[in-house]
């Protein structure tokens, strides 16, 4: 008898569906886009239901490509954004709308919190900096501005976790949050305990009745009720997996699964984890990393990003080039650039067109300095590739110091295709850069999850060696690493000296009104 795993993840942009054989085959999967509303300037929506439906649309879709036998699926788990919750009733049903970390509403709960209460989550949570972005902020903000918000809400639930529910027709009683999930919310939790903190919530002013159970990321949490399995065409009683967050996801489907390997997924914004076995104040304090815990459960993850990373790279293919859509153009450009010299002829890119987020500067903006006649649009295409680079380079050596050893860096996303920048990342963070031969990411991480949770694998770590493959190499070249290292020292002395005083002028004229 064949034995299958569904995952599903819940990202911002769309979820995907994917079912895969115990040999680790994927045989069929299934993509959904979200809607996302603006209800108010500053404000991010989601409608919770969707998030049902499209899992039901393409779970169904899956079973219907694949032909595999219903009977034959023997677990389900999910991942999805860590940042956001919707609150629900008694019965599961939702009392308000999602929302994402890209909301904003928060400010006055933002800076009440920073001025009046003692950040006792930097040595719980790992985390010191507050942000708008954080759902204990715009939770806060729900309790302070909706008047009937907590008599109407016996639970708040993350938008994975919200469709399990659904699936397995659970009740508010049955509320769960994985630790993963769980460490999304910033602030709030004690990172050691991998559970909620008390004293944090009652310094923040937060029911901590609101709060769902923290479950293992493998703990089997319900089964498939029988109305959600004719929806989909399976068979009723499928263990449902807890699940995890869809960062944390993404490291275990693409193998980043000790202390010491990082990740890069070179997407539209660029984020960076690097796994620790242990997070410490020295980090926290610098306020530019984000610590979070690991779907396992001997190690943390300290994560952050660049809004507009793979960002610039389009932008500068739609508008300053103006070839919008021409999939050619990147490798074309990375030919060129990869005749030009290291440092891009004396031109620095600083990736800033969505502001800066590690550290926190609102009044950050893209810009160019050392630009010359010499220049050219394959000198100022490698000088964006090399600026993401010397970005990650500021977060490692934050981690380096403390003495935590970089060993590996796994590329997934669309921009680890490009060997040119793979290689350009090895030599400006001295470690080795692999790519796979499948990069699935979440979705296969969540199909490992269900297959342990039900007892199908016995060694997590072990299977998702054996499933995740390695398919190229780039290791650092040692003069080319010299030469960039003088490269960041200057650069770091310009964008925390000068530059940033810029920044913080150059948004005066935002006020100027223009003819």
């Amino acid at each position: 008898m064949s034995k299958y795993y569904f995952g599903f993840d819940c990202g911002t942009m769309g979820t995907k569906v994917a079912i895969y054989a115990e040999d680790s085959t994927l045989v069929a999967e299934a993509y959904r886009a979200h809607d996302i509303k603006y209800p108010k300037p500053g404000w991010a929506e989601m409608e919770p239901d969707q998030f049902y439906r499209v899992v039901i649309e393409g779970m169904r879709e899956c079973v219907n490509k694949s032909k595999i036998d219903p009977k034959d699926v023997r677990g389900i788990s999910c991942s999805g954004i860590i940042c956001g919750f919707l609150p629900i009733d008694d019965n599961w049903d939702p009392v308000g709308a999602y929302i994402p970390y890209l909301d904003g509403r928060a400010k006055e709960e933002v800076r009440y919190v920073s001025e009046n209460l003692d950040p006792i989550w930097a040595d719980e949570s790992g985390n010191a900096e507050i942000g708008a972005y954080m759902p204990p902020m715009f939770l806060k903000w729900l309790i302070n501005n909706e008047k009937d918000f907590l008599s109407r809400t016996k639970k708040v639930v993350s938008a994975a976790q919200y469709v399990m529910g659904k699936l397995g027709g659970l009740g508010a009683k049955d509320a769960f949050i994985d630790w993963a999930h769980m460490s999304g919310w910033v602030i709030g939790f004690d990172g050691h305990k991998r559970d909620w903190s008390e004293k944090q919530m009652e310094l923040l002013d937060i029911p901590y009745e609101i709060l769902p159970e923290v479950k293992k990321p493998w703990d089997v949490v319900g089964t498939l009720h029988k109305n959600e399995a004719e929806k989909i065409g399976l068979r009723e009683g499928i263990p449902l997996v807890a699940g995890a967050g869809d960062i944390m996801q993404s490291n275990l489907g693409s193998g980043v699964v000790d202390t010491g390997m990082c990740s890069d997924v070179a997407g539209t914004a660029s984020i960076f984890t690097f796994l620790v076995s242990d997070f410490t104040r020295e980090v926290t304090d610098k306020r530019v990393i984000i610590n979070g815990i690991s779907t396992l459960d001997d190690q943390f993850m300290y994560w952050s990003f660049i809004p507009a990373g793979g960002l610039s790279l389009r932008w500068f293919r739609d508008e300053v080039v103006m070839r919008k859509d021409e999939e050619a153009f990147y490798e074309e450009m990375n030919s060129l650039a990869e005749k030009t010299p290291i440092g891009a002829d004396f031109s620095l890119f600083f990736p800033y067109l969505q502001g800066r987020s590690a550290p926190a500067w609102p009044n950050a903006s893209a810009a160019w300095l050392g630009m010359f006649g010499s220049n050219n649009s394959a000198t100022l295409w490698r000088s964006i590739l090399e600026s993401i680079a010397f970005e990650y380079l500021s977060w490692i050596t934050i981690l380096r110091n403390v003495g935590n050893e970089l060993k590996k860096i796994v590329g997934t996303g669309g921009g680890s295709k490009g060997g040119f920048w793979n290689q350009i990342k090895a030599d400006v963070l001295d470690a080795p850069y692999v790519t796979l031969e499948r990069t699935e990411g979440a979705v296969l991480g969540n199909a490992l999850l269900a297959a342990y949770g039900v007892g199908d694998i016995k060694d997590l770590k072990k299977s998702v060696n054996d499933w995740i493959k390695v398919k190229q190499t780039f290791k650092p070249i040692e003069e080319n690493n010299q030469v960039y290292m003088k490269i960041y020292k200057k650069r770091e002395e310009i964008l925390n000296g000068p530059l940033k005083e810029i920044f913080d002028n150059i948004i005066e004229l935002h006020n100027i009104q223009t003819i």
